[in-house]
């Protein structure tokens, strides 16, 4: 019997499978004369509805078509020219736009079947990705359409889409230096009411509803379905047009929620992973890996291959230049390489990362799933490194709990992992580094460098929290020092927005769902903190000046990148011999977090000062000679011959 059952459930994957192969998923075809859907749904008692409405949301259906089946792929063709209408499937459950809806009216209830020419801006043709020859060239910039622009008083349209194609918006970003603009999720969510945007609403996005569409609130017309769309790539013409590729954040492993998803009301369960928890070991409640409450099958045939084509969708017809994988320790290995390949057939520099954990157990076992530990198996994908992140600015599990950058013993090997981009390296005592025993990137370009982003304590707030007695002088010693271990390692540095304004969230950790006030970027303290603003921008320059802070292979890290000896709370170390074929001879890096300053002993040499006591200049003609040198407390300083 249980070999029969096995045999059986293999037939329907290979089924499955074939189908998923085939599958367009396109959902609609539209001629002037007919329109023909499609939907992947189960033999139920009663075949699936497609519902025809002049409007996004209100209304009775104007036509009904019974569909026709074919495996588990459902088809229906509509007579007469429904340009500028609205579509649902219903299999019995309820109304949806389906999985791939790629135009949707106002709170992405229907689908919209739209005249696509209308959502090209003017030149769109002419649009180009900007070049980046190796991921470690990229500098990371995360932002939340609101927080960047609702408080700017210049913006005219704050809060939306074509706030990044303002002058105001673009010269921050280009003075600054960033180059990649990582955006969290642009996607149709569900927790932003469209209709009633006059009203206090505010949501990270985390929360998916139709994968393939932009949200509606951050248009200017939620109503209209072609508006969301053609604004969504006048913001992506206008960062390209600055030389800045733009990442979006993808959430494939959760829904808004289950009953109410799209996957849900198409084919119950076949898109979701469950537990097994009954005696016969069948699968009873559904598995929360995601800790939204549920959790994504992307090893099924059709879930994996939506992955596929939705992201593929989103650099054809937006051409988005990366992807952040929310959660990707939720997702299989063999989707995310899958990935990875289909992607690379298009543009081998798109980029690839994401959260290598997920937010609890998975039904599938953590050797098969994204996780950090796994990134060995998935090539040309990265993970973040909170070892890097925790190191210096203490547990993420506990804002009170400071790290090297507090004084935390003990946090020194840790910070020389994540410099050299999470890989193996011989002066690296994986035996003393938190959460991992083992290098887990074979390249560094597979780790994302950072202290702080969207889900957790700005950095001044977390220094705030965990530094007793911290002055505001010393907190901007400690943000620099943190900024400059990130940015003069070797994995791919990311920052979030509003840092180099010195930002802060009111120490709140998790703000996902709190108000703007706490959100917003403080655009006055560019002014009031103009040193800060110069670091981080100075730093940046110097990063990408210089190739050495970005070697982009792991043979070259281990042969030009060693440690030299330092005392407690200060890291030290030399990219030498001209490292990347840089215009340096040999750069040393000296990062001191005591709140004493700190001799280092260094090669002998006549050496160059271009970073010191919270300034950089590289044409600096300060000089300093000997075998020894001395760092200023909670500060960096940096040298070359």
């Amino acid at each position: 019997m249980k070999t029969l059952m096995i045999a059986g459930l293999l037939s329907v994957l290979t089924v499955q499978t074939a189908q998923a192969q085939d599958f367009d998923f396109n959902e609609m075809e539209y001629t002037p004369h007919q329109t023909t859907f499609q939907l992947f749904a189960p033999a139920t008692g009663k075949a699936p509805k497609v519902r025809i409405y002049k409007q996004g949301i209100g209304g009775r259906a104007v036509k009904t078509a019974t569909m026709k089946r074919s495996g588990d792929i459902w088809t229906a063709t509509v007579k007469g020219d429904l340009m500028n209408q609205f579509y649902t499937f219903d299999i019995g459950r309820g109304e949806t736009p389906g999985v791939f809806a790629k135009a949707v009216g106002v709170n992405g209830r229907r689908g919209a079947i739209i005249d696509e020419e209308k959502t090209f801006p003017d030149d769109w043709c002419c649009d180009q990705h900007p070049v980046v020859k190796s991921p470690a060239d990229l500098v990371v910039y995360e932002l939340h359409h609101r927080d960047f622009s609702v408080a700017r008083p210049d913006a005219r349209y704050p809060g939306k889409f074509l706030a990044l194609t303002e002058p105001w918006a673009i010269d921050h970003l280009k003075e600054l230096g960033v180059n990649a603009v990582h955006i969290l999720p642009s996607y149709d969510y569900g927790s932003v009411d469209e209709t009633r945007l006059g009203e206090p609403q505010y949501n990270w996005g985390y929360d998916p509803v139709n994968y393939n569409v932009p949200e509606g609130s951050y248009s200017t017309d939620p109503y209209d379905p072609v508006c969301r769309i053609r604004e969504f790539k006048q913001m992506v013409q206008a960062l390209h047009q600055a030389g800045i590729a733009v990442i979006l954040d993808v959430v494939y492993n959760h829904t808004y929620d289950i009953d109410h998803s799209n996957f849900q009301l198409t084919y119950p369960d076949y898109f979701y992973r469950k537990t097994a928890t009954t005696p016969d070991g069948s699968p009873s409640g559904y598995s929360n890996g995601s800790g939204c409450g549920n959790e994504t099958a992307s090893e099924q045939p059709m879930m994996r291959r939506f992955m596929i084509e939705s992201v593929k969708h989103w650099y054809k017809e937006y051409r988005v230049d990366g992807f952040r994988f929310d959660l990707m320790g939720c997702h299989d290995i063999e989707t995310m390489n899958q990935i990875r390949q289909e992607l690379s057939k298009l543009d081998p520099s798109i980029i690839i990362y994401g959260e290598g954990w997920s937010a609890g157990a998975c039904a599938l076992p953590t050797e098969l799933l994204g996780m950090k530990a796994n990134i060995a198996q998935m090539p040309g994908i990265a993970a973040f490194s909170d070892e890097l992140r925790d190191a210096l600015r203490g547990p993420f599990s506990d804002d009170t709990k400071p790290g090297w950058l507090g004084g935390a013993p003990d946090c020194e090997e840790s910070l020389k992992f994540g410099i050299v981009g999470c890989i193996s390296h011989p002066q690296v005592d994986m035996a003393k580094v938190n959460y991992s025993t083992a290098p887990w990137a074979t390249e560094p370009t597979q780790m994302l460098s950072y202290v702080s982003c969207h889900d957790d304590m700005c950095l001044a707030d977390r220094l705030r929290a965990s530094v007793l007695g911290i002055t505001e002088a010393e907190l901007i010693r400690l943000d620099l020092l943190a900024q400059t271990a990130v940015f003069t390692s070797q994995g791919v540095p990311f920052m979030l927005s509003g840092e180099e304004l010195l930002r802060t969230k009111q120490g709140v950790h998790n703000s996902f769902k709190s108000p703007d006030s706490i959100n917003q970027l403080d655009w006055t303290n560019k002014d009031k903190y103009p040193q800060v603003f110069k670091y981080y921008r100075d730093l940046i320059a110097l990063r990408k000046h210089h190739p050495a802070f970005r070697l982009g292979d792991a043979h070259l890290v281990r042969k030009h990148l060693e440690f030299l000896d330092a005392p407690k709370g200060v890291v030290a170390f030399r990219l030498k011999d001209y490292a990347g074929r840089d215009d340096w001879r040999n750069i040393i890096v000296i990062l001191n977090a005591n709140r004493a300053e700190a001799t280092v002993a260094i090669p002998k040499g006549m050496y160059t000062v271009v970073c010191k006591d919270g300034t950089i200049d590289e044409q600096s003609t300060s000089k300093i000679f000997g075998r020894r040198t001395t760092v200023s407390p909670q500060s960096a300083l940096i040298l070359h011959d």
